[in-house]
């Protein structure tokens, strides 16, 4: 039974993934911060077993090494970067430590993730990485500065791991959402909705299971020759 660690994964799209591989027989550590009861709850639907965990911790990392360790004694066979915050306003009047902290949440943590499980993955000659980035990290967009800059240094990222892991035959890659119906949508208006809608050639708001699709695909056998990629999971938004 093959095993995957999900960062992020009480909510959203980490959620979505959860779900969509313990339904398909893998084995499931996901972690989460603030929502437990969350957690608690996709634990007890799914089977999938949860750690606390602050991704942008090296300690909280080592936490988390030990508990997959327990899980999967031969290590997991993908790891998925999921977890995520965002930021919207003029760059000028953004402060360092918000900088600073969406940079750890989104690029340290990938960092730290990946130099945790990767020698495992070398050591047993195969694995697959997924960085869960954005349309945004491809082309930038106004009043998201910072989160537009972080989801780019997973992309880059994602190319530099992919060439080095590559000879050991680990694979890494990045999936780029658009726009999708989470909580980062709660602060949208309906007509905001509506035109993000509108502006989206499918004509609709990709759900978690959109993009949980491509990642299961990205992660089994019939993407084993694919590494270093950006799919776009957009609708349309960005091409």
């Amino acid at each position: 039974m093959p095993g995957i660690i999900i960062t992020g994964g009480s909510r959203g799209i980490g959620a979505g993934l959860v779900r969509l591989f313990a339904k398909n027989g893998w084995r499931v550590l996901f972690t989460y911060l603030h929502s437990e009861k969350e957690a608690q709850a996709l634990c007890a639907e799914t089977g999938a077993q949860s750690v606390r965990c602050d991704v942008r911790s090296e300690e909280d990392h080592l936490m988390l090494s030990g508990a997959a360790a327990r899980l999967f004694p031969h290590g997991p066979d993908a790891l998925v970067c999921c977890a995520g915050t965002a930021h919207t306003g003029l760059i000028q009047d953004m402060t360092v430590s918000e900088w600073d902290d969406l940079f750890a949440v989104h690029a340290r943590a990938a960092f730290l993730a990946t130099r945790a499980f990767l020698p495992g993955m070398i050591s047993q000659q195969s694995g697959s990485i997924v960085f869960i980035s954005s349309m945004w990290g491809q082309v930038g967009a106004s009043c998201e500065a910072a989160y537009s800059a972080c989801k780019a240094a997973l992309i880059g990222l994602c190319k530099a791991v992919a060439k080095e892991a590559g000879p050991s035959r680990v694979r890494v890659n990045c999936v780029c959402p658009g726009v999708i119906g989470t909580d980062m949508l709660k602060g949208y208006s309906e007509d905001d909705l509506s035109a993000l809608r509108e502006e989206t050639p499918l004509g609709r708001l990709g759900t978690p299971e959109d993009v949980a699709q491509a990642v299961f695909f990205l992660c089994g056998g019939g993407a084993s020759f694919i590494t270093g990629q950006v799919l776009g999971v957009n609708g349309g938004f960005v091409i």
